[in-house]
């Protein structure tokens, strides 16, 4: 067991760096979701008029 140690300390960084790599790669924050939501009413007031 003793020399299997490096190995799976080895696989274990492996691991952990697909891990990192997986994250960065499913990143769920989308920022246009949060704060591009198109003109609101004072433009739509300015451009039609008034109402929307």
């Amino acid at each position: 067991m003793v020399a299997m140690q490096p190995l799976l300390r080895y696989l274990n960084q492996v691991a952990a760096r697909w891990q990192v790599l997986l994250d960065l790669a499913r990143n769920r924050y989308r920022p246009e979701l949060h704060y591009m939501r198109g003109p609101g009413p004072k433009w739509h007031a300015k451009h039609h008029g008034g109402a929307i």
